[in-house]
């Protein structure tokens, strides 16, 4: 069975300098650090005209 909601983990590599922004932003915004790099992500994507749809076949 399929699951709707998957999420994949990874590493990231950030240097301290942004790390810290992002953690101050998110902070700011009362959003985990995941959250907030979600939602930065989650914007980008609509910016571009990038965003899947909803109900459009993924790609892997």
């Amino acid at each position: 069975m399929e699951e709707k909601n998957k999420t994949k983990s990874f590493v990231l590599r950030i240097d301290a300098e942004m790390m810290g922004a992002i953690e101050k932003w998110a902070a700011d915004d009362f959003r985990s650090v995941n959250g907030q790099i979600l939602f930065l992500l989650d914007n980008a994507l609509k910016k571009s005209g990038r965003k899947p749809k909803k109900n459009a076949p993924k790609c892997e």
